[in-house]
């Protein structure tokens, strides 16, 4: 049948064509009020630029192609957020702060969920040359905006920092090994699991450890954070920073002190925006519409670390929830 898409390949029909649209002209045009600048990668590139830096499971979710001019391997891109980082290091290659927005399809070898399409449309805005807290902050700020302006019921944001767990494995020398398996634990919260793994390291760092699936709701989480957990000065600003962005969000916020998304990528804060399923406001959303943070390292690959947060939306999902 030569009419059948692939699976999780679908065609958007008219009605939905003209709410992602609108969506996406009104969310860049505030990103364009708030001077940041629209560029616009390809969709395709060499793997080695594409995928540098990024981690494991971004290559898995890239397709891959052989350029048939140089014979060179290829991706289409599964994420533009390094591709910006890349304009930023290499093209612009400016001092001071860089503002810049983007809006585009991305293809992944899998659903990121189930039922989740494999061609998402992506919007978002980063900040590259601004290290401290302002630049999560107005990133926050400008991520609220454009989901106002969706008219998405019941949005919120759910907070951590990879800090607060990175900070705990320094400290108590932990091994590669052991802290990829502690990792994996905490991604499940399997707090049986985590006192397995910790039963010869010091009993501070066990507890410390243990703890942390526990540490998940408003600002009360900080405060049993700071009376419980290890007086770590990397350990303290972070939550110092979490403070901080809760107290200046205009949406219901959620603390996690064991979400751990984008470890190897993330340096800082990671936030996710989820808001209620299309059509019932009974029924929160089970995936994000919108990821964010921090990741001060995206640029180190292309030889310009340079201080950069932000965050994108999924402009279908989105758009959905708002139908």
């Amino acid at each position: 049948m030569r009419w059948v898409l692939p699976e999780y390949i679908e065609d958007i029909l008219p009605a939905e064509a003209l709410r992602i649209e609108r969506l996406r002209r009104a969310i860049l045009d505030l990103f364009l009020e708030n001077s940041y600048e629209l560029v616009i990668p390809p969709l395709l590139e060499y793997t080695d630029s594409l995928l540098t830096g990024t981690g494991h499971d971004l290559e898995l979710r890239t397709f891959k192609v052989v350029d048939q001019l140089s014979g060179r391997m290829m991706g289409l891109r599964a994420d533009i957020t390094p591709q910006v980082a890349r304009i930023d290091a290499h093209l612009l290659n400016r001092k001071g702060v860089t503002r810049l927005c983007y809006c585009g399809s991305v293809l992944h070898t899998r659903p990121a969920n189930p039922g989740a399409t494999r061609e998402p449309i992506q919007i978002g805005a980063e900040i590259y040359g601004e290290a401290g807290i302002r630049g999560d902050l107005e990133v926050q700020g400008l991520l609220c905006a454009a989901l106002a302006l969706s008219g998405v019921r019941g949005v919120r944001l759910d907070i951590g920092h990879v800090a607060v767990f990175r900070s705990l494995v320094r400290a108590a020398n932990i091994a590669p090994e052991l802290e990829a398996e502690l990792f994996e634990a905490l991604q499940k919260k399997d707090v049986p699991g985590i006192t397995l793994l910790t039963k010869k390291i010091p009993s501070i760092t066990q507890k410390a450890l243990c703890l942390l699936p526990e540490l998940y709701g408003g600002p009360e989480v900080l405060e049993l954070a700071e009376k419980r957990l290890p007086k770590l000065a990397e350990l303290s600003r972070a939550l110092g920073t979490l403070r901080r962005l809760a107290q200046a969000c205009s949406l219901p916020v959620s603390l996690d002190l064991a979400e751990l998304r984008g470890y190897h990528y993330h340096t800082g804060v990671v936030f996710d925006a989820y808001c209620d399923a299309a059509g019932d406001a009974s029924q929160p959303a089970s995936q994000p519409v919108a990821r964010g943070g921090r990741y001060d390292e995206v640029g180190k690959a292309f030889g310009r670390a340079r201080p950069a947060t932000g965050f994108s939306i999924d402009l279908r999902s989105l758009a959905a929830a708002a139908a």
